[in-house]
């Protein structure tokens, strides 16, 4: 049955000789991955796989059934053009980097359409920005809202934050309780807009501390999550 749908890209793969298999979250159905053929052979010049970067904003016209593993694309175009996403090197490590940790938490093949519209309204931000170093820290703090794990801010003043409940504590009560400077930026970053990121100045060390927090976190409320393998590279990016 053909359908209209719209798509994030969020990995992509070669299969076979010219083919690829994508995986979109997409705003209908969740995440669904679609065999493309043909997507590497140039044609006039083109080819299909251009439109398949990291995060591109797509709508497609699918030819879906349920029964399926894999589904088809008959059209495509792209949804957003970006300006800077693709080819300004900072944001294409934050691209890399965000594709590969979404390609691990995102699982539902179903719709979540506050997921998919919050994917879609910060990828576009990110892409108008000129500071953007902080992005990817409250990218992914936000995003545990959607994966059920957003830390519980009712006793925010607490001294103590424990990475393994999600809850500020007035006391440590064991080795995944953060307190310092960790601390202090989970403070500042609850509850701020993408558009004050501008205004809180951190260290390219505490950026690296305060992700490797990050990490340990999602480690720890989802079982199947993996640290990224782009991580070192990405820090290295922003060192």
């Amino acid at each position: 049955m053909l359908n209209k749908n719209k798509a994030i890209v969020i990995s992509k793969v070669r299969y076979r000789d010219n083919d690829l298999i994508v995986t979109c979250f997409t705003k209908q159905k969740g995440l669904i991955s679609y065999v493309i053929p043909g997507a590497l052979k140039q044609k006039n010049g083109k080819s299909k796989a251009v439109y398949f970067q990291l995060l591109s904003q797509l709508q497609i016209e699918e030819n879906f059934k349920a029964n399926r593993t894999l589904q088809y694309i008959k059209e495509v175009k792209t949804d957003y053009i970006y300006r800077s996403l693709h080819s300004n090197v900072y944001k294409s490590s934050i691209v890399m980097f965000l594709a590969e940790i979404l390609s691990t938490v995102l699982k539902e093949e179903e719709q979540n359409l506050q997921l998919y519209e919050y994917l879609e309204t910060t990828l576009k931000w990110l892409d108008l920005q000129d500071q953007f170093s902080n992005f990817h820290l409250l990218f992914l703090l936000n995003i545990t809202q959607y994966l059920g794990f957003y830390p519980d801010d009712s006793t925010i003043s607490a001294p103590y934050f424990n990475l393994s409940n999600g809850l500020f504590e007035t006391q440590k009560t064991n080795l995944y309780s953060v307190s310092g400077e960790n601390l202090v930026l989970l403070k500042q970053l609850l509850g701020t807009n993408f558009d004050a990121l501008k205004n809180i100045k951190i260290s390219s060390k505490q950026r690296q501390s305060f992700l490797t927090m990050l990490l340990l976190y999602f480690e720890l409320h989802l079982g199947s999550f993996k640290k990224p393998q782009s991580l070192q590279v990405f820090n290295q990016v922003f060192n």
